[in-house]
């Protein structure tokens, strides 16, 4: 699906594995904690007959110590917290299947050379890493498959799809400040606060040496796309980049929520793919400006125009012409380049969820 032409464009929150663990190993208890289970065993054996007490002290010790010996554990994994990440991410934290027993896991992931839910010693690196959701964290195929299943059940429901968004040239623009010309100087004396970005769209990064412009209508555009998706960045610059990237358009964690992906997390050089991406190739839409990223996905792909603020990203891709910078000008924020896709996007939630005939599950679209 192409909108190009090349010219001057539901999760929940985490929580450690540890906790979730304990949670689930609290519902098969008698739905009180520790403490109270001490307290109605000491209130049991005061009201109980001498003869029986001794068998219902015994079983009561027992259980709490069974219910102890599990809840230990699960202390191997205290120390194996990321940072907060969501996906699909929240789905690893909230719909691990847990097995307590080490003989039968079947390590679904790992930390490490450590499984997550049994805290085995675990050798095999079959799978996909995905780093961007705790850092070292490497989740079966098996397991990829369960919670990419559970995940697009989820957002059916709540009739959303995935969009994954590049950033350079579709989102934003940026360059090194060694990289502006005389008639882009003016720039630094126009650039918007860091302490406030949502009110800002030009932001010059000195501890980065760079200045990035916000492509017009990109706040409205992400507010109203993640009504209808949930979304991911996915970008070829390093973590660090991605990472400040994300704050600049999302400062408040209200649309990517740790889902922002770079070149660090993917699988294969200079490519992009959509194996690091916990969401259904059924489901997913792709915003890009270049085609050649996504060889295997071209399907998913929405081609757009690419956003050429600066002179610098002119003359990386060979035009001999004075940038929007230079121009004192930029792009129209009702006619301009995401405007225009907004719409598509909306026809295609609208298509997919109100227009076709077969069965929710098995719509694709790719189609």
């Amino acid at each position: 699906m192409s909108f190009a032409t090349d010219s001057p464009v539901h999760s929940s929150s985490s929580d450690d594995f540890a906790a979730l663990i304990d949670a689930e190993l609290e519902v098969g208890s008698s739905g009180s904690s520790p403490d109270e289970q001490d307290n109605e065993e000491e209130e049991v054996d005061a009201d109980s007959d001498d003869d029986d007490s001794d068998d219902e002290e015994d079983d009561s010790n027992d259980d709490l110590n069974d219910h102890r010996n599990k809840r230990c554990k699960t202390e191997k994994l205290d120390d194996l917290e990321g940072p907060q990440g969501s996906t699909s991410q929240g789905l690893i934290e909230e719909k691990l299947e847990v097995s307590l027993n080490k003989d039968t896991c079947t390590h679904p992931g790992s930390f490490g050379q450590m499984c997550i839910l049994c805290g085995q010693r675990v050798d095999d690196e079959s799978g996909v890493t995905f780093g961007y959701i705790h850092k070292g964290l490497r989740l079966g195929n098996d397991e990829i498959v369960r919670l990419r299943s559970t995940d697009m059940k989820n957002l059916l429901r709540h009739k959303k799809l995935y969009l994954v968004l590049d950033l350079d040239h579709t989102l934003l623009n940026s360059t090194q400040l060694n990289h502006l010309t005389a008639e882009e100087e003016y720039l630094k004396g126009q650039s918007d606060s860091l302490q406030d970005v949502s009110k800002g769209s030009l932001f010059m990064l000195e501890f980065m040496h760079m200045m990035t412009k916000l492509r017009p209508f990109v706040r409205t555009f992400l507010k109203e796309a993640s009504e209808m998706f949930e979304m991911y960045i996915y970008t070829m610059g390093d973590r660090p980049y991605a990472l400040e990237m994300a704050k600049l358009l999302d400062p408040k964690k209200e649309y990517f929520n740790g889902r922002v992906i770079s070149r660090d997390d993917g699988t294969q050089k200079h490519q992009k793919g959509l194996d690091v991406v916990l969401g259904q190739d059924s489901a997913v839409v792709i915003l890009e400006d270049t085609e050649n990223a996504w060889t295997k996905h071209k399907d998913n792909l929405i081609l757009m125009e690419r956003y050429h603020f600066f002179a610098s990203s002119c003359r990386k891709f060979g035009f001999d012409c004075r940038s929007l910078s230079q121009l004192k000008s930029d792009e129209s924020e009702p006619d301009g380049a995401l405007a225009s896709i907004l719409k598509i996007l909306r026809q295609i939630h609208h298509i997919f969820f109100d227009e076709l005939d077969s069965d929710l599950a098995s719509r694709d679209v790719r189609s």
